[in-house]
């Protein structure tokens, strides 16, 4: 019996499946690291290894020290905002799918009361679309990183990066005053 070329393959969609995963979780943990890989690299730029500064970021032995100084700097600036978006990750699992571990009540006032059962369903309902959210800007803010320093790298950088990385962290910046002031 010949297999239709047009059959579905579920080992190939296995296949198709698992980069994506490896994917996610390399862009993850580069999204979470670019605060301390940017520190490193200005540092190291500033005290003239320009070479470690470099391998920091990835850049090709060509880029000059002043390209990679200032890619450092807006690397820490997206890892600022990445610290940022894990924070709030952190915070959404703790108060969400957690959340009747970390209060202990009375839910009178809490969302979903009076019972326990009915605030925990509220704040998971709530909390989880919003985690995934979190987790697709951490994503992206890595992609984002990785297009702001193709230059480095001897790439073209598309035109619409730099503004966009730049008002990204001045809206990260922007939510961050935003949440501290409604913490009073």
């Amino acid at each position: 019996m010949a297999v239709s070329p047009h059959a579905p393959d579920p080992a190939a969609a296995l296949r198709r499946e698992k980069p994506f995963t490896r994917r996610l979780g390399r862009r993850l943990r580069d999204a979470v690291t670019l605060l301390p890989v940017g520190l490193f690299a200005l540092v190291m730029g500033l005290g003239g290894q320009t070479k470690a500064a470099r391998r920091a970021l990835r850049a090709r032995p060509q880029a000059g020290a002043g390209r990679v100084l200032a890619h450092a700097v807006l690397t820490v600036l997206l890892g600022v905002l990445a610290l940022v978006l894990a924070a709030v990750l952190v915070l959404l699992i703790a108060r969400g799918p957690f959340y009747g571990f970390v209060d202990s009540g009375p839910y009178d006032d809490s969302w979903g009361g009076p019972s326990e059962a009915g605030a925990w369903l509220a704040h998971f309902g709530v909390s989880v679309p919003l985690a995934v959210v979190a987790l697709g800007l951490l994503y992206g803010l890595a992609a984002l990183h990785r297009r702001m320093t193709a230059p480095l790298r001897g790439e073209r950088r598309p035109v619409w990066v730099l503004p966009t990385g730049l008002l990204s962290c001045l809206a990260g910046g922007l939510f961050l005053v935003a949440f501290v002031r409604q913490l009073n």
